[in-house]
């Protein structure tokens, strides 16, 4: 039988700034570190695996006993979710994508706003859930898309479902992928919402459109190999769709987690691979340690049920692509290190040191499911 390797991507949870942080404007930043002081976060199992031993933490004890453990740096440029993702899976980004922190420039929105048929609202960098409440009545009257922008390199619509039904918002965001791919921006997001003047919410019908690495990553090797590849939550989207024999829908953290563990029951070998967003989405960008903290709490009453579905020969990988420090000024991604944690059954106390790169956590997935990665060191032997 094959082995099952689950890759777990705890979105944006980073363990203290980059010696090149200060070029991001990120110094100082340490996403786990800040919240823990922040908050007492109970933890006990990410513990026993090792997360807290990585470095000191305000308030925990190192208690490492059973799992392999350490931090990774990104060798590539930028801080994005993007680039985070595809060097975890053996594509570095070496050049920083496209950004327009100050908006889009008039003659690629005049392009949008031709091709889409619509007119927009807004055009500036900004909070996903401030903008629907500051533009969300102009929108509903006007019933014009509300675009925006972060410092990833996305171009962001949001549009009411009562307003634009989901199969237009899709299709605005089909078109604006077109156009903004060729601006060098990396990701077409549709951020739909409901509800009502001053109490508007985003919904779980998000959709991601990116643009494809331009190497091989883990997953097509996977492909290739003949080797089943299970994405669960916005993964497939990150790869342009790319590689995936299945591919399950879920919005949240609580949701994904499920989701995570049913695959890994369900699954006759080959790799599950999700990304648990809420860390990111509802917490580091909306600057809510507290939040961060009880969503940390909730993964780990998890991690005991994600054990028990693997088997003796199955491996599992805890990673982030960036840091999000909810206590650093602004709303964006920061430049850290990521934890890196890795359990099997049986498995010791294992120290796995500082990692010179994401792509050494997919290197690791591939060498465990027997195919080699285009790129990183696999520390597979060390967890025998």
């Amino acid at each position: 039988m094959v082995r099952t390797a689950c890759l777990v991507v705890a979105d944006s949870m980073g363990v203290g700034a980059m010696p090149d942080a200060d070029r991001y404007g990120d110094a100082g930043s340490d996403t786990l570190g800040h919240i823990c002081e922040r908050h007492p976060v109970v933890m006990p199992n990410l513990a026993a695996m090792g997360l807290c031993s990585i470095r000191p933490l305000h308030g925990q004890a190192d208690l490492a006993t059973g799992g392999a453990f350490g931090k990774m740096a990104t060798r590539g440029a930028g801080k994005d979710t993007i680039a985070g993702h595809w060097e975890i899976a053996g594509c570095t980004v070496t050049e920083p994508f496209t950004t327009y922190y100050d908006g889009f420039p008039p003659e690629l929105m005049a392009e949008f706003e031709e091709a889409a048929a619509v007119g927009w609202l807004g055009n500036v960098a900004a909070s996903g859930t401030e903008i629907i409440q500051r533009l969300g009545d102009e929108h509903v009257a006007t019933g014009k898309p509300i675009v925006y922008t972060s410092a990833d390199s996305v171009f962001q619509v949001a549009a009411h479902e009562d307003v634009v039904p989901l199969w237009r918002l899709y299709a605005i965001c089909e078109a604006a992928f077109e156009i903004v791919k060729r601006h060098g921006v990396a990701r077409v997001i549709a951020r739909p919402f409901l509800g009502t003047s001053g109490a508007y919410v985003r919904t779980e019908n998000r959709r991601d459109i990116a643009v494809l690495p331009p190497r091989d990553t883990i997953i097509d090797v996977l492909e290739r190999a003949g080797i089943p590849t299970c994405s669960i939550g916005k993964i497939k989207s990150i790869y342009g769709d790319r590689g995936f024999s299945q591919a399950i829908k879920a919005g949240n953290n609580a949701a994904i987690t499920q989701a995570t563990i049913d695959a890994v029951k369900q699954r006759k070998g080959g790799l599950v691979f999700s990304n648990l967003v809420d860390f990111d989405m509802l917490y580091g960008h909306r600057r809510d340690p507290l939040g961060y903290a009880r969503a940390i709490e909730a993964l780990d009453r998890r991690l005991p049920e994600l054990c028990a579905a693997l088997g003796d020969d199955d491996l599992l990988v805890i990673v982030a692509d960036h840091g999000n420090d909810p206590t650093f000024p602004g709303s964006d991604h920061t430049r850290e290190y990521v934890p890196v944690l890795a359990w099997r059954r049986g498995i010791g106390r294992v120290e796995l040191g500082t990692r010179r790169s994401l792509a050494d956590a997919g290197a690791t997935v591939a060498a465990w499911l027997g195919v080699e990665a285009p790129e990183g060191e696999s520390f597979a032997g060390m967890l025998a």
